[in-house]
């Protein structure tokens, strides 16, 4: 594949980036639009033709003519910093099936997002927010720091992406930074991912330390033997890796081995990013940001990150079951917390964030219990075939609530209530979201999450049962939120609001756009295209139409206690608040992790460490060398005399020190 192609599609973004971020204040609102727009739709034109040729050209360097398994694909890599001969950081275009996937995903969505934001960001009366040119320069930022994180050639260059990808969403969270609830959304955001990076920056040290390399090729570009061994292609790194990896002589601490431990902290930056529990607090808050921004980053990119990192280490996850283990539990736990949370909320927006980090507590549930041999690692397809559809049906749904926000001017749906008869191509659009997300057949979720249920099947009936009372809990609240927003009653215009409706083409064609992919992205050969080690992996031929069914029925009885609460006004939702007013309070109030979070920084660390350090630095570490000053400026006061100036007295003091000498000479010498 010709270098100029890949290079573009990083160079573009960036382009606009700084074009719109330094002379954007010197153009017209509609000019920056127009080419923030056209900057990237021209990435995505290239990003699929890239992901197209790397799938369907059957080229060589693709695809192994024997087995018919993928291939890694470096375009280009170049050597950035070297510490040591074997030890050498580069920047690089990698492809193989997970990138070129992800490749279609950001900019399908940035795409969507730049389009629509050329009509969300103006008033009814078309008068441009604050700010444009700079929002759209922040979303071009974005972009080009996500697509340099999935082609990453190594981790440390992945790990410089992932930091702007932190540093992008910053901004963009804080965009209205005139509103300190904004302010305080992004700063929690950055400081909740920071601390999680500390880990992940840990891990890849302890990981390349051990295995000599920063390289995803030499991790991963390697079998799994029956024997539970990896051979890498690199004899060093090979040699490095079976040191960590070796069951008798791997190196231990605290009675888990070193290979654990960096993936368990490789995780824990993945935890981060993708708002697993306990680091998820700064997703909801995260809402804060223009609407389109949720589509792109909290729903569709971002937030998929951690999912992408584990997805891209999986060779090396899967030596570790301790690891994988962890992963599950952690993602389970997640699932089933972001559902309870989601029941109860009445800020629309929060509800889909919340949706958000149980659909990718589900995707890591789906990599945890992948194993190779139940249907060659059909956990891994799950997830990633998960990853791909809820990207589409998630930012349909956060673009949806974009509109209904712009027509109603109100986050709570107590506002809205029959909206389907004024917003019709909103009503229809956001009904196919709920249904994707809520897994009805024939829509994209039905089949990611089904895989994703056998995938759990084959590994615990535990995890199984979970995942399915999660899935049931799912349909239920989105048609909870669904009722609430088109039906429950009729739309009560305030006097002097106008009628809500549908929006400009701007905002409402990617809505159309992502409501036809979501309707047959499920009939995609995915696991044709994506597969843990390469190979071609059929799942229609292992599609399970049991769990299917059981799924169905789940998902059916959720939708039909939602349709029996809130269809139409009724009293049964007041009835179940009042019965169990502690566990609504619980959900409502997200378990109080923000008052734990408030009260652990601020009652114990804030007041119970740091301020009895800040006593000691002020009055024991300032106070010493205040008073060495003190004694030092006195002494200084009282000697000043000696450097008078007048010979006659420096004369005396001469003689007299003279005759002391001499007289203490004089009473050592008898």
């Amino acid at each position: 594949m010709e270098v100029t192609i890949p290079v573009l599609i990083l160079a573009i973004p960036l382009l606009m980036f700084f074009l719109l971020g330094l002379l954007g204040k010197y153009m017209s609102h509609k000019l920056a639009g127009i080419l923030g727009t056209a900057g990237m739709g021209i990435t995505l034109l290239l990003a699929y033709f890239t992901a197209f040729t790397y799938f369907f050209s059957g080229a060589p360097d693709f695809v192994d003519a024997q087995t018919g398994q993928r291939l890694q694909y470096i375009v280009f890599n170049q050597d950035w910093l070297a510490f040591y001969n074997n030890l050498v950081i580069r920047i690089g275009f990698l492809l193989d099936p997970i990138s070129a996937l992800m490749l279609v995903v950001i900019t399908t969505i940035s795409f969507m997002v730049h389009l629509y934001s050329n009509g969300y960001m103006r008033d009814h009366h078309g008068v441009y927010e604050r700010g444009f040119q700079r929002f759209y320069a922040f979303l071009s930022l974005f972009s080009f720091s996500m697509l340099g994180l999935v082609v990453a050639t190594n981790i440390f260059q992945m790990y410089i992406f992932w930091e702007l990808v932190g540093a992008s969403s910053y901004l963009l969270i804080g965009f209205y930074y005139t509103k300190p609830s904004a302010v305080s959304a992004s700063k929690k955001a950055f400081i909740v991912t920071r601390f999680a990076d500390l880990g992940f920056l840990i891990g890849i040290l302890i990981l390349s330390f051990y295995t000599g390399t920063f390289n995803f090729t030499e991790f991963t570009s390697a079998a799994v033997g029956e024997s539970g061994n990896l051979f890498a292609v690199n004899e060093a790194t090979a040699q490095g890796i079976s040191n960590i990896f070796a069951t008798s002589a791997a190196p231990m601490f605290m009675g888990a081995s070193v290979l654990t431990w960096a993936l368990v902290l490789i995780f824990m930056g993945g935890m981060g990013k993708s708002a697993m529990l306990p680091l998820h607090i700064w997703l909801p808050d995260a809402m804060e940001g223009p609407t389109p921004v949720s589509a792109l980053i909290h729903a569709a990119t971002m937030v998929v990150a951690g999912v992408y990192l584990v997805a891209r280490l999986f060779p090396l996850y899967l030596m570790s079951t301790a690891a994988l283990d962890i992963i599950t539990v952690v993602g389970a736990l997640t699932a089933f917390y972001a559902a309870m949370v989601a029941c109860v909320q009445i800020d629309i927006k929060r509800v889909l964030a919340f949706s958000t980090i149980s659909q990718i507590a589900f995707m890591m549930v789906s990599l945890g219990v992948a194993r190779p041999e139940f249907h060659e690692g059909l956990g891994y397809m799950a997830s990633m075939f998960h990853m791909f559809t809820h990207a589409m049906f998630k930012a349909l749904l956060f673009l949806c609530a974009g509109a209904i926000i712009h027509a109603v001017g109100s986050n709570d749906y107590t506002e809205m209530h029959g909206l389907r008869k004024h917003m019709p191509v909103t009503h229809i659009t956001f009904l196919i979201g709920c249904l994707a997300i809520a897994g009805i057949i024939p829509f994209s979720g039905f089949f990611s999450k089904d895989e994703i249920l056998s995938a759990c099947m084959g590994n615990s009936w535990l995890a199984y049962l979970w995942m399915s009372l999660v899935a049931g809990m799912t349909a239920f609240y989105m048609f909870r939120l669904y009722y609430l927003i088109f039906w429950w009653k009729e739309h009560k215009i305030h006097a002097g609001h106008h009628a809500p409706h549908d929006q400009a083409w701007t905002m409402t064609l990617p809505l159309v756009i992502l409501a036809a992919v979501t309707c047959v992205a499920g009939f995609i050969p995915f696991g044709n295209l994506v597969s843990w080690n390469g190979e071609p992996y059929d799942f229609m031929a292992h599609f399970d139409w049991s769990i299917a069914a059981v799924s169905l029925i789940v998902a059916l009885v959720g939708i039909g206690l939602a349709t029996v609460m809130y269809r139409k006004e009724n009293p049964m939702p007041a009835k179940m608040r009042n019965a169990l007013p502690a566990l609504w309070n619980w959900c409502f109030h997200r378990f109080y992790w923000d008052e734990l979070y408030m009260f652990i920084t601020h009652k114990i660390i804030f007041n119970g460490i740091c301020k009895p350090i800040a006593w000691f630095d002020r009055r024991i570490i300032d106070g010493s060398m205040d008073g060495l000053a003190y004694i030092s400026n006195k002494a200084s006061w009282a000697i000043r005399g000696l450097q008078s100036g007048n010979v006659q007295t420096y004369v005396w003091i001469y003689l007299l020190g003279a005759l002391l000498l001499g007289a203490i000479t004089a009473i050592c010498v008898i």
